[in-house]
Order: C-alpha cells, then structure tokens, then sequence
C-alpha cells in the first residue's frame, strides 16, 4: 500500500493506492473569504495542518511500503512555496513512524500522473508526450519523455486559472471560481468573442481579461467567453508544440482540464483523465510512489 500527501494552495490531500487500484482519496478544500482572490501562505499552512490530522485519523497505515510527497509546484530550480512544508513534515513524520520508504515529487508531476490514471495514455511512458498542466497557478505546455520533463510552451502572463478567477470574483462568484464559472456559462445566450493571442507555443491571456472586465454584458456569456478563449488558445498553442515534442499524443491534467466546455472543444485532440482526478488531489503523489 502506497501514502500520498499533497498541500497545495487550496487543497489538503491524502491517498492509499495500491497497483491499479485507488483505496483512499481523501480531500479538503481550504476556505477563502467571500471576496478575496486567495489565501495567505501562513494562512494555508495552518488550515493544512489542521485538515491533515483530520484526513490521516483513523486511516491504517500499517500496511503502507512507501509515503510519497507533493514538496515544490514544479519541476524547475527555484520552484518553492511554503504550503507544500505542511505536507512535507506530515510525511516525514509518517515516514519515521513506519520506517518505510520516502519520496518526494512535484505537484505537477501528481497532476501529471492522476490524470493519465486509467487511460491510454498510461501506456505512453516508453514514447515522448505532450501534458497540458492548466490550473489556478499554472499553464504550461510539457514534452515528457520518461523522466526527462521540458517546458515548450507557457502563458506569458497570468494563467488559465488566473483568467477564470480573476473574471469570476469579478462577476460575483466565490473564489476559486472554476466550477461556478462552469455552470453560468452554461446558461449563455449568445457568443462573445474574446481575443486569443497564441505566439507559437505560448500564450498571453491578460488582453482577453482586459476586455472581459471592461464589456457591458450578461455574466453567463462573459463566463461562456472566458472559457471559450481558454479553449482556443490551448488548442492553438498545442498544434504548435507537436512539432517542438514530435508527437501527437497529448494528455491535459490539472484542475481546469476538468471543465466541460474546454474537454468539448477538444475533443478527441487530447486525452482526459477523470474530472475528479484533474482537480488537486493526492493521487498521482501515491501511484508515483509504486516503483516496483
């Protein structure tokens, strides 16, 4: 049996997993004020702490070979942010109590291995792929061939994420907005267009919320635009990073590849996991713990 920990900026997670199987996928999500557009990092160390104790109580961890944690964001130098040390010192602590094994990984790489869990693309590990990592802190476009991970296309100023919540506290919803945003847009009445600025590989999303803050229109289609630009962009820039990757296997993980009108749009272009597992989890944390 395998333990995974993931302290992410809005999400305490806690799985078992054993091979091919998920036993356990316990989450909570932190609370944010009406209004506000995040958390403190002291803020959500504490909540993290605080929810950890809940999520592993009662659980029985006798069983489990190895404990694996979510310790940076990304795979890059410097990639570092305090809420992920709760995490960490919750599995470390673990790890002495059990003297099992120990390892640590990027959120990213859990986003990345949750979400290809249980399709094709779990079959891609021998061959190079495309991931579209597109959540509240991140929009990245990675070519992943085994362990070698390398950036060919980013958003060049706030994220996909940014763009929905930014928009969506604007409307009036409450932070994070993806889910919300989701369900207003579904009730559009008619197209806006936003602009999509796509330069090869990487993306600029803050023209898109300009516009979106500053027309005069129903919310629902505001929110129904948003998505829609999200859309296009990925699509646009992932036709240009299949040369950089030389592929066409593209798998979209994190929290806004669980939204319907994005999968839509998509289409078959892209594998996608199951919606619960592209959202934070501590999923993928486990799986990549089972090395054997």
């Amino acid at each position: 049996m395998y333990l995974g920990i993931d302290t992410s900026c809005y999400t305490t997670s806690v799985a078992l997993a054993e091979h091919g199987k998920i036993l356990y996928d316990g989450r909570i999500m932190l609370e944010v004020p009406k209004g506000r557009r995040g958390l403190r990092q002291s803020d959500a160390v504490f909540l993290h702490n605080r929810n950890l104790s809940m999520l592993l109580e009662g659980l029985n961890l006798s069983r489990v070979k190895c404990v694996s944690v979510a310790s940076r964001p990304r795979d890059v130098e410097g990639s570092y942010m305090p809420v992920f040390l709760a995490g960490v010192c919750a599995a470390k602590a673990v790890r002495a109590a059990l003297g099992c094994e120990y390892h640590e990984f990027s959120h990213q790489r859990g986003h990345i291995k949750a979400g290809i869990f249980g399709t094709e693309a779990e079959s891609w590990d021998k061959a190079p792929f495309i991931a579209v990592h597109i959540s509240g802190g991140t929009t990245e476009i990675l070519c992943i061939n085994g362990d070698d991970i390398k950036i060919i296309g980013r958003t060049l100023d706030i994220s996909a994420g940014q763009l929905i919540d930014r928009v969506g506290v604007f409307l009036g919803l409450e932070f994070p907005c993806g889910k919300s945003l989701e369900e207003l847009a579904l009730k559009k009445t008619k197209d806006i267009d936003l602009p999509v600025t796509v330069n090869g590989a990487n993306i600029n999303f803050s023209g898109a919320e300009t516009k979106a803050l500053r027309i005069s229109e129903k919310p629902e289609n505001i929110a129904a635009a948003v998505l829609e630009c999200i859309a296009k962009s990925v699509k646009k820039a992932v036709e240009s990073a299949k040369s950089s990757c030389s592929t066409e296997r593209v798998v979209m993980v994190g929290g806004v590849a669980s939204n319907r009108q994005i999968r839509d749009y998509m289409g078959n272009t892209a594998v996608f996991g199951n919606p619960r597992l592209c959202s934070d989890n501590a999923v993928g944390i486990a799986l990549l713990g089972i090395r054997d």
